[in-house]
C-alpha cells in the first residue's frame, strides 16, 4: 500500500509576489499556507520582473509591496491591460497608508498595512473565496507519495471504495490504484459528480445506469456491477435519480 497525499489540480488560487523584502515575502506564503488552498507560482523584486512572471504564469492573486517604487508599480499595472484579458487580483502592501488612494484608483482588491495583521489577512481572504469562488477547473487528481506521482483522470474513475483507513480507486479501465487516506478524505474534494451513497462508497453518478430503490443498489454503465447504497445517504440517491432523469425519457410499466 503507497501511501499517497491527495492533490486536486486547479483548485488552488495561485499567486505571485513582487517585494523586494525577502522578509517579508518569506512571512506572507508563511500566512497563506495555513489556509491550504493558495500556491505560490512565482516571487519578482522589481516591476520589470514583475511584469514578466505575472505574464508568464497568469496568477490568480498578485500581492505588491508598494514600499519601493509604487510608481513603477502603478505604471506596471496599467500596461498589464495591453496585454491580458483576465486580470489578476491585486492586494497592495506598505507600512503607511500614502499609497493607499492610489490602490483603490487601480483597482486593487485590497491594501495591508505592514506588519501583517492575521485578523484582516482572514477577511480579506474570505472576502476574495466568497466574491471570486474557485471552481473546479481540473479533472486530474494527483496522489504523490515523497517522490511519486500518480495522476488520474476523474473522468475514468467509476467508483472509490473505503478499505479500512484506506481508499482503493476502480478504474475505466479495469485497474485498481489504492491511497492510504480514508474515504472521507476524498468525499468533499471530487468533483460535484462524486457522491457518497454507502459508509464505503463514491461512486461517480456519470457511470449509473440504474438505480434499484428496492434492492438499495446502483448498477454501473461500464462493468455492470452492482453496489449498495444506504439510507443513510438516501437523500444523495434522490439527488442522483433527479440528475439522471433531468434528460431522460420516462416510461411507466
Amino acid at each position: 500500500m503507497t501511501n499517497f497525499n491527495l492533490v486536486i489540480l486547479g483548485m488552488d488560487y495561485t499567486y505571485t509576489i513582487i517585494d523586494q523584502d525577502a522578509t517579508s515575502s518569506l512571512q506572507l506564503q508563511h500566512y497563506l499556507e495555513d489556509y491550504g488552498d493558495f500556491q505560490c507560482v512565482a516571487q519578482a523584486t522589481d516591476h520589470e520582473d514583475g511584469l514578466n512572471t505575472i505574464l508568464k504564469h497568469h496568477p490568480d492573486i498578485v500581492f505588491l509591496n508598494l514600499d519601493h517604487g509604487a510608481s513603477l508599480y502603478f505604471q506596471m499595472v496599467k500596461e498589464l491591460h495591453l496585454y491580458i484579458t483576465e486580470f489578476p487580483v491585486l492586494i497592495g502592501i506598505s507600512s503607511g497608508k500614502e499609497h493607499a488612494y492610489d490602490a483603490i484608483k487601480n483597482d486593487f482588491f485590497d491594501y495591508w498595512l505592514l506588519p501583517f495583521n492575521e485578523f484582516d489577512m482572514r477577511k480579506t481572504l474570505l472576502r476574495l473565496k466568497k466574491q471570486l469562488p474557485k471552481e473546479h477547473t481540473g479533472t486530474t487528481l494527483c496522489l504523490k507519495s515523497y517522490k511519486d506521482f500518480h495522476y488520474l483522470d476523474t473522468d475514468e474513475i467509476l467508483y472509490l471504495k473505503a478499505d479500512n483507513n484506506s481508499t482503493d480507486f476502480f478504474m475505466k479501465d479495469g485497474s485498481t490504484i489504492s491511497a492510504f487516506k480514508t474515504l472521507k478524505t476524498f468525499e468533499s474534494q471530487l468533483p460535484k459528480n462524486f457522491i457518497r451513497v454507502h459508509q464505503s462508497y463514491i461512486l461517480n453518478m456519470n457511470f449509473v445506469s440504474r438505480i434499484n430503490y428496492g434492492k438499495g443498489l446502483c448498477t454501473l454503465k461500464t462493468s455492470k456491477m452492482q453496489l449498495p447504497f444506504s439510507k443513510t445517504y438516501r437523500e444523495n440517491i434522490d439527488s442522483l435519480k433527479k440528475v439522471l432523469s433531468k434528460n431522460s425519457i420516462t416510461t411507466l410499466n
